[in-house]
């Protein structure tokens, strides 16, 4: 069928505000034309994360009104565990409050000045995580990646060959674990092919180097592997994603994902040493092992969550609903990254704006002219997100800008991407209008969070 079915249906409904564009103008004033400050309930649509804003099934609630809130070894956590190991493998599982909790333990008890961590891409709290305890992030994208308009299956893959190089170049002794992130999420929500993971664990593991998951988005990754690998089509999703997590060591993952819940993670490994060093940090800043800053409800809603996104219903409807959008923009002549990922849209902004340069932040011009003309807000993903400033406050271009469109689990329907839709259409028709920006004030770290912007 052409039409995309919801495979659910709305039992609870939540007001949007309509709002003009003279108010939005103003809201934008507002903000200093960063998209974190605007009021959520002045956002039309929030196509800001995916992170943390699916809506929760019924199932879901029903199990948080089970919550076991004690402080110890609470029912929920037991649920909680069994679900991750049964589906992981993972030997030691602790929770988090949320994914970059777990990044922070992780590089924490791993990382040491001087090392190195490899990657297929760093994220952004990821990339700051690892730079933190003084190692340095290394992004190896495969070659296929750099080319935003090909229509290439598993664009996520790492690039073995340069995997192979800085393994000869910093030995193992330099680099504490090489990670993997599925799907890619600076990459454009690219999918990892089975066979890419298999061929970085093998290299890793014979250099005595352990392999790391972030799993955020680890099911979507395995429908990719289900649509496209070779061999795969008659395997389960499940299945797939069992072998995903069964080729690595251990993973950080954001619950707030394809756990379809509003907070938590967790991060998990197979090895006992480090699993003691993880725990003891756990419980130093985040709290007991059994709760690592989770109410007992939250790791119900969690446990719950694993099982309903492994639906292959759901997934279909997920990656169908995210194409949607795609080919309408395709078909409007607008330059975006292909194919499309799972969770998101990214919109080539520097093909979008060619009249403005890096440096006038041309992802934050289109996001900022997106929610101007239709209250639609998206993120940048580009030159004022992992963009540096040298001694003397000069910035080189980063490779490409970007505009993330990601699309809320189970949140909005057909109707609402069709007005998405609509609004890129204005905006692209106008697009000669539009105006860079200048950084008025910035944070040292992670600053596309709370930076200002004025007008260039």
């Amino acid at each position: 069928m052409k039409t995309i079915i919801e495979p659910f249906r709305v039992k609870m409904v939540e007001p949007i505000r309509m709002t003009t564009r003279s108010e939005r103008e103003e809201i934008l004033r507002d903000a200093r034309y960063n998209l974190f400050a605007i009021r959520s309930e002045d956002v039309l649509i929030d196509l800001l994360t995916d992170s943390g804003t699916s809506a929760m099934s019924a199932a879901q609630w029903g199990a948080m009104i089970q919550g076991d809130e004690a402080y110890a070894c609470a029912r929920s956590f037991f649920r909680f565990e069994r679900t991750i190991r049964e589906l992981t493998g993972y030997r030691h599982i602790l929770p988090t409050h949320q994914g970059r909790a777990a990044e922070r333990i992780l590089f924490g008890v791993l990382g040491k000045p001087g090392m190195v961590v490899p990657n297929n891409s760093h994220f952004d709290t990821t990339r700051a995580n690892v730079e933190h305890v003084g190692c340095r992030a290394v992004d190896l994208p495969c070659a296929e990646s750099h080319d935003l308009a090909a229509e290439v299956p598993f664009k996520g893959n790492m690039d073995l060959e340069g995997l192979k190089r800085a393994i000869g170049e910093h030995g193992r002794e330099r680099i504490p674990l090489v990670m993997v992130t599925i799907t890619n999420n600076s990459g454009g929500g690219q999918p990892v092919s089975l066979a890419n993971l298999r061929a970085v664990s093998e290299l890793a593991h014979s250099h005595g180097i352990p392999v790391y998951l972030d799993a955020a988005r680890f099911a979507e990754n395995a429908y990719f592997i289900k649509l496209q690998e070779e061999g795969q089509a008659a395997r389960s999703v499940r299945e797939i994603a069992k072998e995903i997590f069964r080729l690595t060591d251990g993973c950080t993952m954001s619950a707030k994902k394809d756990a379809l819940v509003n907070i938590g993670g967790f991060l998990a490994t197979n090895d006992e040493e480090v699993a003691v060093k993880m725990r003891n940090l756990l419980i130093l800043t985040e709290g007991f092992t059994t709760y690592g800053g989770l109410a007992g409800r939250d790791l119900e809603a969690i446990a719950q969550g694993l099982e309903e996104v492994l639906d292959e219903d759901y997934l279909r409807y997920r990656l169908a609903s995210t194409r949607y959008l795609g080919r309408k923009l395709v078909e409007l002549g607008i330059p975006i990254l292909r194919p499309v990922g799972g969770h998101a849209v990214y919109l080539d902004a520097r093909g979008f704006l060619p009249h403005l340069s890096a440096v006038a932040y041309p992802g934050q011009a289109l996001a900022v002219a997106i929610f101007r003309e239709g209250g639609v807000r998206s993120v940048e993903v580009g030159q004022v997100m992992f963009g540096r400033r040298d001694a003397a406050g000069v910035e080189a271009p980063v490779e490409r800008d970007l505009v993330r469109m990601a699309i809320p689990r189970r949140v909005y329907t057909q109707s609402h991407v069709d007005y998405v839709a609509e609004v890129m259409e204005e905006v692209w028709k106008q697009r000669a209008e539009v105006k860079g920006l200048r950084i008025s004030w910035e944070p040292p770290a992670l600053r596309h969070f709370t930076c200002r912007f004025d007008l260039a």
